[in-house]
């Protein structure tokens, strides 16, 4: 009983110290229980032929037949490939531009010019890619888009981008990273700002370049931050941001061997062939996929070093 007294009054003294902070977090608790945790019990539609009249807890049950018909599908190599080939293109330039990107930064004394250069490399990513894919098909338009006009203007022959698969390999890569990685260099950015300065001066005094203090000093520092990134990164291999896959490349038919991913393939499964039990027990799978990968990334790392886990 003494034991218990004991919680309770440790819990109300923390509570009490820090009911501000825990004020301060109560929207976001609010709002992650009901967007995030509530529509969990909608995962058993995918062990449900879902029927609207019947609604989810009405619909008979079906067991792992939903998952069964996505696994024999024919299509299944190709999204797994297109999902998972460039999510991991996009983690490695994402983590490599941004930290490049974040150095740089780092080296600018001037703070308006700093500022101007955030401010540029930051606003695309505030754009939404129905806005980027109208700007891309400015560049991209089959009569009049301007690489066309500079293809011509070079004597070369104009090229169907939207009906040319291969091309798209590098237009989504390219895309993403003229989005994110001003975004996701500020994190870096953030991270060298922490950096004790002596470590720099007695560096300097050593006669050490930027280089030098970049790659030994700088680098090492970002190594928790990187690699708690990489762990998320890798939870969401299996995840595609369906505004790119499906916006960009204008839902092009003739190009689904490279733009078609696994987001793609559900929305088309409600949209063609109403199937909500399948589209369901695709997602709760990926979700339950990147589980397990955040989980086998944070035991790797754990046992290279402890101390840079997620948890």
């Amino acid at each position: 009983m003494a034991n218990k007294q004991g919680w309770l009054a440790t819990l109300t003294r923390d509570f009490a110290k820090n009911q501000f902070l825990l004020f301060l977090t109560l929207p976001m608790v609010i709002y992650i229980l009901i967007f995030k945790y509530l529509p969990m019990v909608g995962a058993i539609v995918a062990f449900k032929s879902y029927r609207f009249d019947q609604g989810i807890f009405g619909s008979r049950w079906v067991g792992f037949e939903n998952f069964r018909f996505f696994i024999q599908s024919p299509d299944l190599y190709r999204l797994l490939r297109n999902t998972i080939a460039y999510n991991l293109v996009f983690l490695l330039l994402n983590t490599v531009l941004a930290i490049i990107l974040a150095l740089l930064l780092y080296e600018l004394t001037s703070r308006w010019v700093l500022k101007i250069f955030q401010t540029i490399i930051f606003m695309p990513y505030f754009l939404s890619y129905v806005v980027v894919a109208y700007v891309l098909y400015a560049f991209l338009n089959p009569v009049s888009g301007l690489l066309n006009q500079w293809l011509q203007g070079f004597g070369l022959e104009t090229i169907d981008w939207y009906n040319k698969a291969a091309a798209w390999v590098y237009i989504f890569p390219i895309t993403v990273e003229w989005k994110f990685v001003g975004l996701n260099s500020l994190y870096y950015y953030a991270a060298l700002m922490g950096i004790n300065s002596t470590y720099f001066e007695a560096a300097k005094i050593d006669g050490a370049s930027k280089f030098k203090m970049a790659r030994y000093i700088s680098v090492p520092s970002l190594y928790p931050l990187m690699t708690i990134l990489l762990i998320l990164g890798i939870g969401d291999i299996v995840e595609s941001d369906f505004g790119l896959f499906y916006q960009l490349p204008m839902n092009s038919p003739t190009i689904l061997s490279t733009t078609d991913v696994l987001d793609t393939y559900i929305f088309r499964a409600l949209i063609s062939w109403n199937d909500i039990g399948m589209s369901a027990a695709v997602g709760l799978a990926k979700s339950v996929v990147g589980l397990i990968l955040i989980v086998i990334a944070n035991a790797i790392v754990k046992r290279i070093n402890e101390e840079n886990t997620l948890f």
